[in-house]
């Protein structure tokens, strides 16, 4: 269904602009939700010009690796010749007087109903400026038309420049105008998590404290910190992956039943859940999270992180976060989940396991000691996107022993390329006002305040780093962290 609105994207000519957002909003424009009736404007400092921008756009929608020509080889410049360049500087409130002409112009052009997406794809701290002038300068349409705030993470560095930063931008807009951008919540098997648990009887009356054991949760990359040095050094484990898309993951996981889904439901039940969540003391803190940073491999072909450009060669920056959580939602209560996340590991893989109980007895085995083996379903986001249940069954021979089995279902790679992009998708719904897969300020504040009691801890501490090779699964203390409960982690390609 066609969507009419005016994208301004603060950033236009930066890396986020070219690699994501250009591409997703051509694949929407090919897909038919956007047609003739759209503009995009793009602000930057930069002293460009339409057409210098119109082949930036195509440049961008070529090297995303879409074979635009297969359908329409002038489509990529008819999409581009929707997109209009101002050289902007955000500081200065007579640029905004410019940016609103425009804005108006294209809008009566284009006959866009005073729809607007503006989309901040520039650092934080230019997030209330830029809100508060669009407001004070009249972007801000009036009407039957809609004004929506896309912002991108990190939103913020801990709960206090969080909230002043959100403060900073609700003077501009409500709540249900801001669209704050988590892209793991943008990528369709994160977004089946709900379907798979309330969508089918069996998963539905086993996902209880009854009957999980625990939950694990690993994000495991493979490479290094690569191009992102400067960037990690100031962020670290714990704020680029943890505080966001982890405590996303966990919430999806461990929330209640919605009576209706529907975004305002969704998010109510995921905020419940993140309330859920112990906050810790310190004390519990140091005792339930563990960090690590990456050295070289044993055959030193891969260089530790304090040697890579960019970095400090005493760095304390964490590469490596594991962790266990304790909810308190009532049909989860007591249930740990573990989490970890790490770069230079053994295997890139994102992946979920759902550990179930087994208390019982084993029948099949004369020693009373010989436990049944666990039943495991492992979610798998990427690279494979799909599912695996491990069960029980008789082996194949004299007598009565039982193995485990694996009953498995895997996208294939024509399903996976069917598959939107996590940025065409949350810009399809930003342009739908659907705010389903977008996080709540509360989701943040929770998520923060969880995350902030750990990284006092840690930052008051000198590690002793580096403490894990690369192409290991992390440090040792991960692994006794879970070995401490009787537990061990179930993805383990080392094994």
């Amino acid at each position: 269904m066609e969507q009419k609105a005016l994208f301004i994207i603060f950033g236009g000519t930066g890396d986020l602009a070219y690699r994501k957002l250009y591409p997703a909003l051509f694949n929407l424009y090919e897909k038919g939700y956007l047609k003739e009736n759209f503009a995009v404007i793009g602000t930057a400092r930069r002293p460009w010009s339409n057409d210098h921008y119109h082949e930036v756009v195509m440049s961008a929608i070529e090297d995303s690796g879409r074979d635009a020509g297969r359908t329409n080889s002038e489509l990529p410049r008819k999409f581009a010749s929707h997109f209009y360049y101002q050289s902007h500087n955000v500081d200065d409130a007579e640029h905004y007087v410019a940016l609103r002409n425009l804005a108006d112009q294209l809008d009566e052009k284009y006959q866009l109903n005073g729809n607007r997406i503006f989309y901040l794809a520039m650092a934080p701290r230019f997030f209330g400026t830029i809100a508060g002038h669009l407001k004070d300068q009249k972007l801000l349409t009036e009407g039957s038309g809609f004004n929506r705030l896309i912002i991108e993470k990190p939103f913020g560095r801990d709960y206090q420049s969080a909230k002043e930063l959100n403060d900073s931008i609700s003077g501009s807009f409500d709540e249900e105008q801001i669209f704050r951008i988590d892209h793991y919540l943008g990528k369709e098997p994160i977004q089946s998590i709900a379907g798979l648990r309330f969508g089918n009887a069996l998963f539905n009356s086993l996902w209880n404290k009854e009957h999980i054991d625990n939950i694990q949760i690993t994000l495991a990359e493979s490479l290094g910190v690569e191009e992102r040095a400067g960037y990690y050094e100031t962020a670290g484990a714990m704020r680029d992956m943890l505080q966001n898309h982890i405590m996303q993951i966990v919430s999806l996981l461990t929330m209640e039943r919605p009576e209706v889904f529907d975004s305002k439901h969704l998010q109510d039940k995921k905020i419940e859940a993140l309330e859920n969540i112990q906050t810790y003391s310190k004390e519990e803190a140091a005792q339930n999270f563990v960090r690590g940073q990456y050295g070289e491999d044993a055959a030193h072909t891969q260089l530790a992180y304090r040697e890579e450009e960019g970095t400090a060669d005493d760095s304390s920056i964490e590469t490596f976060v594991a962790g266990k959580l304790i909810t308190h939602n009532p049909s989860l209560d007591g249930v740990p989940i573990y989490v970890r996340t790490g770069k230079r590991l053994a295997k890139k893989s994102t992946q979920i396991n759902v550990v179930f109980k087994n208390d019982d007895q084993n029948i099949f085995n004369s020693d009373p000691n010989q436990k049944l083996e666990t039943n495991v379903l492992t979610l798998h986001i990427e690279p494979d996107q799909g599912f695996t249940l491990q069960f029980n069954t008789k082996k194949g021979n004299q007598g009565y022993q039982l193995s485990p089995v694996h009953l498995r279902y895997r996208k294939s790679a024509s399903e996976k390329a069917k598959t939107p992009d996590a940025y065409e998708s949350l810009i399809r719904d930003a342009l739908m006002g659907n705010k389903t897969n977008f996080a709540h300020w509360h989701e943040v504040r929770k998520a923060w305040q969880i995350v902030d009691v750990i990284r006092q801890v840690w930052d008051a501490e000198t590690p002793d780093f580096p403490n894990y090779a690369s192409g290991s699964m992390g440090p040792q203390a991960a692994d006794d962290l879970l070995a401490r409960d009787g537990r061990q982690w179930i993805f383990n390609p080392k094994k």
